[in-house]
């Protein structure tokens, strides 16, 4: 069995961190799949998922690592290209990629004592963010 949903939300901006680990959870709780596996995607290509521990600390360094791996400031050749300054945006999302997988296990994602599933919006503005939730299983 297959199951496709979408989950939606609005975002900052600028490596905004959105723990959306429960929005996935009620959509599994919502099908008749118990074992198999939870999909989660980004379509687009300025935000990212990830898996980490939620918490200021890790926030706050997911944040200095990004600004050091892609600055903000620096000259990217989309910005040449498009004009549109968020050349960073495109690098970062590209760096942590726009999907995650989980195993379901009993109508439970198999994720870790202190793991939760993050967005994380790169681009230099607000945006209306739909995920796809992907289930495959039985």
């Amino acid at each position: 069995m297959v199951a496709s949903e979408r989950i939606s939300f609005d975002t900052k901006g600028f490596c905004d961190q959105v723990d959306i680990t429960q929005m996935v959870q009620e959509k599994i709780d919502g099908c008749d799949i118990k074992n198999g596996i939870v999909l989660v995607f980004v379509p687009g290509s300025t935000g990212a998922i990830t898996t980490m521990e939620f918490e200021g600390g890790l926030k706050a360094d997911i944040q200095k690592l990004m600004d050091k791996l892609a600055p903000e400031k620096e000259e990217y050749s989309h910005n040449l290209t498009w004009g549109d300054g968020n050349g960073f945006s495109h690098v970062r999302s590209s760096l942590v990629g726009t999907s995650f997988a989980v195993p379901v296990i009993g109508g439970k994602m198999a994720l870790g004592t202190w793991q939760q599933i993050v967005f994380l919006d790169f681009d230099n503005r607000r945006r209306s963010r739909s995920l796809i939730v992907q289930l495959v299983g039985e």
